[in-house]
């Protein structure tokens, strides 16, 4: 049981810098997906997705944080 929380909290890291990299407009892999000097007002599309999947992670990788911290 224990693996199986550092397993799932190691895969929440690695998506959740991911997830943080793409929502870097001026470099990283913001670039990829057209991010440049513009400045948005508001959030739309990808980029609104990409908000609320980074507060999820967040989230998720509290919440698995502590348990294994209770467990460990």
């Amino acid at each position: 049981m224990k693996l199986f929380l550092q397993i799932f909290h190691f895969l929440i890291s690695i998506s959740l810098i991911t997830v943080i990299l793409l929502q870097i407009p001026e470099g990283g892999l913001g670039v990829i997906l057209g991010g440049g000097g513009e400045i948005y007002h508001t959030k739309r599309g990808l980029e609104r997705g990409l908000f609320f999947l980074t507060i999820l992670l967040a989230l998720l990788f509290t919440t698995s944080a502590l348990v294994n911290f209770f467990l460990g």
